[in-house]
């Protein structure tokens, strides 16, 4: 089942995406008879499996052809993120591959820890966004930059919980665009708090929730050593029609399941909470102008700008499309900075 939040004529709502249609949930629970279902993802998700269950049995009814009802063309909806305002949201460090040719590119040793624990940090929920535009201010333009990632959202509320069971709290899977503007990150890393400005003001999601029963027929075995379900789901980010990344999901080292143990360690994951994979090998410009100049000092590195399309690809969970746009407005951080 692929679940959308949309907007139609000035309404946000929740709904089934089937075959290039759009219909709405909370309709259709009513014309059905069914548990009435919130008009939202995030009322629909804190409900947790029942209203899961309830939904899966409108989408099947819906798939059986005889359901008497005419949805939305897609084409002539609004997609926005499908988990618009998630109760939170992590990002994880799940790809060796990126890891290792990022500390590489910097001429450093790869750090053992990687492979000893998965380790996440927290980013805006405040600043979720779906396909479209995406504005900046002045200083993202420094280094602007995309993170090609799978993501996950939490379905179940639960507290130290074990990888082996984890899988069995997600909801469904996305795409997701962890924005960075990389000066400001660079700058605030040097103090050692983690990301700040640099990774706040946007992450992208969608462009719909994908539940784990649609990828099924791509489930592969974790790698050795780990525990958890992983995916065998190609991943593409083109920038202005280019491909300039391509991976797999399945590429992951740190499993979700694993992450989400270490989400759960004294503490309850949420219905809504999104966790990221974090960057896949070849997944942003800036493991891309690293391994460009360490091959060849004339390289010349590339950066988003005003204007650029930036389009993601993972199979089965759709194509995520955004349009950098600079925001009306000439104030700089950077500017405040003490000498």
């Amino acid at each position: 089942m692929k679940l959308v939040t949309y907007q139609s004529q000035r309404k946000t709502a929740l709904g089934i995406l089937l075959n290039d249609k759009v219909y709405n949930l909370n309709e259709l629970s009513q014309r059905k008879g069914k548990t009435v279902l919130p008009d939202n993802m995030r009322d629909f998700l804190a409900g947790e499996q029942p209203l899961m269950e309830t939904a899966m049995e409108l989408s099947q009814w819906l798939s059986g052809g005889n359901a008497d009802v005419d949805g939305l063309s897609v084409a002539n909806v609004n997609l926005l993120a499908p988990v618009p305002n998630p109760t939170s949201c992590r990002d994880g460090y799940a790809f060796r591959q990126h890891v290792e040719a990022a500390r590489r590119n910097r001429r450093v040793e790869m750090i053992p820890e990687f492979d000893q624990y998965p380790i996440f940090y927290f980013t805006n929920h405040n600043a979720i966004q779906g396909p479209g535009d995406i504005f900046c201010m002045p200083d993202h333009f420094e280094q602007l930059d995309f993170e090609l990632e799978a993501a996950i959202v939490i379905g179940r509320k639960g507290i130290n919980v074990k990888a082996k069971d984890a899988d069995s709290y997600i909801a469904g899977y996305m795409i997701m665009n962890d924005m960075s503007a990389r000066k400001l990150q660079m700058e605030e890393m040097k103090l050692n708090l983690g990301p700040a400005k640099g990774k706040d003001f946007s992450t992208v999601i969608g462009p719909y929730l994908v539940t784990p029963d649609e990828l099924a027929s791509f489930k592969t075995n974790a790698k050795n050593g780990h525990t958890g379900n992983n995916y065998n789901l190609k991943m593409t980010c083109k920038v202005n029609g280019i491909q300039v990344s391509e991976g797999n999901v399945g590429s992951m080292d740190w499993t979700f399941a694993e992450i989400i143990e270490r989400c759960a360690y004294g503490v309850n994951i949420l219905p809504g909470d999104v966790i990221g994979s974090g960057t896949v090998g070849t997944g942003c410009f800036l493991e891309l102008n690293g391994t460009g100049l360490l091959n060849n000092p004339d390289y010349k590195p590339q950066w988003l700008k005003e204007g650029d399309t930036v389009e993601m690809e993972i199979t089965g969970l759709g194509v995520l499309s955004n349009t950098i746009r600079k925001m009306d407005s000439d104030f700089s951080i950077f500017a405040l900075k003490k000498m």
